[in-house]
């Protein structure tokens, strides 16, 4: 049996290659960058007018002008205009091309304008200089590297991909994931359950936590039969890039999962780790590292810990992403743990006023206990080495979505 950090090991050393795509700019929202974005001319392209108000030489204010007579307008959108007179101004507009031959600009809020006449308002000791001027190239130079791969496309990434004309992107592909429950107690959401069934809910949680992620993923079922099992995995290993299961990889008679993938060529690299709960977890892949599998205890606790300890860190590095660090938490109550393994439990977090987080500890009644996780938002990490945490120890926490 593996410790937690020789799994995290193991599954770093066979780590699912996804290759890349080109779409379209409309389709890259949430997409995972798979090429570096070059400016395609200066950041801004010429000096532009930060602020509504006049534009002035300089020297006319430091000659002792305080009032400036309005000669011009320059809007956004125009081409740059010349100062008719070094000793007067023209009304400018934000993100305007700066006047050639003015160098400041003086707010209209610093202003008094009567009879096309602005006369400064405040001390002349407050203007310098480039006042309220963003000079061209100040943010980045033609060719200057203006987003890296391997980030998530946010909002402001697509800003300034757009910013610079790029229509098309290079992003690392999505993995094909299938999500897998088996069980004969199990029917679906939409079926009224037996008194001895319950209804499906595992595999809704992985298919949600995945798209979550910006990954579809299908879900799939199959009864506590061997021939069953082993026709619907086989099918599902030659059109998808990884399995998720849930359930089937215990030591009970029915957990046919561990040999039935044995079966089919995938390798086992971990069957088992010191933790609780969610020991059971098994991962292995095809001898071409192509095809992953991560089978998970079907408890939904046990389910729900081992995908975001495990699972969506794996998938975030497949995809091009660093995979997502724990949290910091400082423990509001205390924790004791006696068995020599590491120990994980839900928790709820807060924000002191003194800005550190809390975790308030919500062991609830066991692994099967997936009520509890909807008052949750995150895992608790506790070492084995230790047994007793008392409150203000600070402990890893894992994020639930």
């Amino acid at each position: 049996m593996l410790t937690v950090a020789e799994a995290d090991d193991l599954l770093a050393s066979h780590q699912l290659s996804l290759t890349t795509e080109t779409v379209a700019f409309t389709e890259a929202p949430g997409r995972v960058l798979a090429e570096t974005i070059l400016a395609d001319r200066d950041f801004p392209p010429f000096d532009r007018v930060a602020m509504d108000g006049i534009a002035i030489q300089y020297d006319a204010l430091a000659d002792g002008q305080t009032a400036f007579s309005i000669l011009a307008i320059g809007r956004a959108g125009e081409p740059q205009q010349p100062l008719p007179d070094p000793t007067g101004c023209m009304e400018v507009m934000t993100g305007s091309v700066l006047p050639s031959g003015a160098d400041t600009v003086i707010r209209y809020e610093d202003l008094s304008i009567t009879d096309g006449i602005a006369t400064l308002t405040i001390p002349a000791a407050e203007i310098s200089r480039g006042l309220n001027v963003h000079k061209q190239g100040t943010d980045r130079r033609t060719f200057d590297v203006v987003l890296s791969a391997g980030v998530r496309l946010r909002p402001v990434d697509l800003a300034v991909v757009a910013s610079v004309g790029q229509t098309s992107l290079s992003v690392r592909k999505r993995p094909r994931v299938a999500v897998v429950s088996t069980g004969d107690e199990l029917v679906t959401i939409e079926q009224t359950p037996l008194p001895h069934q319950i209804r499906q809910s595992n595999a809704h949680l992985l298919w949600a936590a995945l798209h979550e992620m910006g990954i579809d993923a299908s879900i799939h079922h199959y009864p506590d039969d061997v021939a069953t099992i082993t026709s619907g995995l086989s099918a599902l290993l030659s059109g998808h890039d990884v399995l998720v299961m849930t359930g089937g990889v215990s030591a009970g008679k029915a957990d046919y999962v561990p040999d039935i993938l044995a079966g089919l060529g995938i390798r086992k690299h971990f069957h088992k780790i010191e933790q609780r709960p969610g020991k059971p977890m098994w991962f292995g892949t095809s001898p071409d590292n192509q095809r992953v599998v991560f089978a998970l205890p079907g408890n939904p606790v046990s389910t729900t810990l081992c995908f975001y300890r495990y699972v969506r860190p794996y998938l975030e590095t497949a995809m091009g992403l660093p995979g997502e660090p724990p949290l910091y938490v400082q423990l509001a109550k205390p924790v004791t743990f006696a068995p020599p393994l590491t120990y994980f439990t839900p928790a709820h977090l807060t924000t002191s006023t003194e800005g550190t987080l809390l975790a308030e500890p919500l062991p609830g009644s066991g692994s099967a206990d997936f009520t509890n996780l909807t008052a949750a938002d995150a895992f608790l990490e506790f070492p084995a080495t230790e047994s007793n945490f008392p409150a203000g120890t600070v402990v890893q926490a894992w994020a639930i979505g």
